[in-house]
């Protein structure tokens, strides 16, 4: 590098400049003391490939201030500017230029993240290392690392953040975001009737409302297998199937408390998200005075483990026989009378004995299974279909339906059967808390068969899969008839956005003739036509009755370029059906032959019934 005065026609601003812009920059600060003095400090420049031209990569303001200067005196009579005091740097540098402009610009005034990124990203791709990048600027990796991670983001959230219209959590949460979320979440900033989650609450949008940091698992979480999702800072990593944890971690919390048995604790027991353990409840009590151990799940994932405490009662109890004698200070409590290694060999003989005799009686089997359903297990996990959807017409659509309340008419039913409130939102979705389960067993052990099937009916309406082939062949067992639970609605006419699919379903309510008459006429006055014949209005033949192909048992498209969801559901569920009508079923089971299934008695049956009942 070598110094030299250079004109300052010979200069001009080079595209490495960290500061470059066509729009000319701030000077107003700064030009007081270039019309005084001049520009005292030297601008960094390299060749470039205009003749004896020169271009700036740091000194962009000073650069400017110095030619609004040369203007005025020009205007004033003085033809001759001053010349700049520049920096000369070798030609062809790029990534040096780069790092002459951030060292200088960033020395002076810290640029914002954003334009650090858009730096940072030029350096890597001329070949610098993060570390490289780190150790020049001074600054952490992790820092490098976390303004590189901006590059993870859409272009209009960098621009937001750039702008300060964002704040820094929300952008450290979006960085977690996939694309289609990203997209999702503009929607939502660009709509001014829309919330739009920020901060924390965008986390718990992200993450479906349960954001579990793996830093609670108590399993290894990289050998699982589980996908994680690490944030800009990358000092947290979340899980992205918080299902798959909770089946993990409720397994690592079983061996957890077998382990704190095994150790000699009284009893290891697991308190649920839903619960809480305060600890003003109970009273500390050591191994040898019958503590307990208590597993304190929180719905974050983390697990709090409070060792050696008894209730208050207990408390009492213990202090009151001590005192009367009954266990003197430093004595042992009674040993029990097994290991729990014994009692894990009782509980597996007992546990086969029962499911084998489960066997012969299927209508307690149904019961139980149902009770699962409802109350949920470490081995059960029963999920109720969420019938989502981010466009409010349809979730208003839905709401209003006849088909909805007929079924949530039934459920709260249900439900106030069942000993639960009716304004619960679902019947199924338990905790796994095994009291609730049998609680719910007894209950249906009160119950008729025919009441028990409400039941199920109500749990498996819960939990059926929406759009899925099941749906269909349900539907077509049944024979839904979808004119009596559904009529076109706005929703519905402002979702049609496909002219040949609005012409046919002209013909299909109006007749072709109409349909040809109009086939040149734009959507919405299509959609008006089918509206009238609806609605039998301006004139038009009432259409009773009438159901769109795709919404029908069994469904069709309209047009040969398909894409129908709902028809290529049927098909999956007609295959089935093929699969299984031609499966080898001529010769009949052997009733007697080991592992043949003997049928069940039928309910509708009277002397059935009796036999099942019993």
């Amino acid at each position: 590098m070598k110094l030299d005065f250079i004109p300052l026609d010979k200069l001009v601003v080079s595209k490495a400049n960290m500061r470059y812009a066509k729009k000319a920059p701030y000077v107003s600060d700064i030009l007081p003391t270039v019309r005084s003095r001049g520009v005292i400090q030297p601008v960094i420049v390299r060749p470039n490939c205009a003749p004896d031209g020169y271009e700036i990569v740091a000194g962009r303001r000073r650069f400017h201030a110095a030619k609004i200067v040369a203007e005025e005196r020009l205007a004033a009579g003085d033809p001759t500017p001053e010349p700049m005091p520049c920096a000369i740097l070798d030609e062809g540098d790029d990534a040096a230029a780069i790092e002459a402009s951030m060292i200088e610009n960033m020395a002076r005034l810290d640029p914002d993240e954003v334009t650090q990124w858009e730096n940072f990203t030029r350096l890597v791709r001329e070949g610098r290392k993060v570390e490289d990048i780190a150790a020049t600027f001074g600054l952490p990796d992790l820092t490098v690392r976390r303004v590189l991670a901006l590059g993870n983001l859409l272009p209009a959230i960098r621009d937001l953040y750039r702008k300060e219209e964002i704040d820094a959590a929300t952008v450290r949460h979006l960085t977690m975001a996939s694309k289609s979320q990203q997209k999702a979440w503009l929607a939502l900033a660009d709509d001014p009737d829309s919330y739009v989650p920020t901060g924390h609450q965008l986390k718990a949008w992200l993450f479906g409302g349960q954001s579990i940091p793996a830093r609670h698992a108590l399993f290894d979480i990289e050998a699982s297998g589980l996908a994680t999702v690490a944030d800009l800072f990358g000092e947290d990593r979340y899980v992205a199937d918080a299902d798959a944890f909770w089946t993990a971690q409720n397994e690592a919390i079983e061996t957890k408390r077998a382990a704190y048995v095994e150790e000699g604790w009284a009893d290891a027991i697991i308190v649920p998200p839903s619960d809480h353990f305060s600890t003003w409840e109970y009273e500390k009590a050591g191994k040898r005075k019958g503590g307990r151990v208590y597993l304190d799940v929180r719905s974050s994932g983390e697990v709090i483990v409070h060792e050696g405490y008894v209730s208050r009662k207990e408390a009492a109890r213990l202090a009151k026989a001590e005192a009367s004698g009954g266990i003197g200070a430093g004595q042992k409590p009674a040993r029990p009378e097994v290991t729990s290694t014994m009692q894990t060999y009782i509980d597996l003989h007992r546990h086969a004995a029962v499911r084998a005799a489960l066997t012969g009686h299927p209508a307690i089997a149904l019961r139980m299974m149902v009770a699962h359903a409802i109350g949920g297990s470490h081995l059960w996990t029963v999920k109720a279909e969420p019938q989502s959807t981010r466009n409010e017409d349809i979730r208003d659509s839905l709401d209003n339906s006849k088909a909805e309340a007929d079924f949530d008419e039934r459920r709260r039913a249900v439900l106030a059967m069942l000993g639960f409130s009716p304004e619960e939102p679902t019947v199924t979705g338990g905790n796994g808390d095994d009291y609730g389960v049998v609680g719910i067993f007894q209950r249906l052990l009160d119950l008729p068969d025919t009441v028990v099937m409400e039941v199920i009916a109500i749990v498996m309406g819960e939990t059926l899969a929406s759009g899925s082939a099941a749906v269909e062949a349900v539907g077509i067992e049944i024979g839904v008839d979808m004119a009596r639970c559904w009529q076109a609605d706005d929703a519905f006419f402002e979702l049609i956005r496909d002219r040949e699919v609005l012409t046919r379903i002209v013909a299909e309510v109006a007749g072709e003739t109409v349909a040809s008459a109009n086939a040149g006429e734009k959507t919405k006055t299509l959609k008006r036509i089918v509206r009238d014949h609806l609605d039998g209005t301006n004139g038009r033949d009432r259409r009773e009755n009438w159901v769109p192909r795709w919404m029908a048992f069994p469904p069709a498209a309209y047009t040969a370029r398909g894409g129908v969801g709902t028809v290529a559901a049927h098909a999956k569920a007609q295959a089935a059906r093929e699969i299984e009508r031609r499966s080898p079923s001529d010769d009949e089971p052997d009733p007697s032959a080991p592992g043949a299934v003997t049928a069940l008695p039928d309910p509708d049956d009277e002397a059935g019934a009796d036999r099942l009942a019993a």
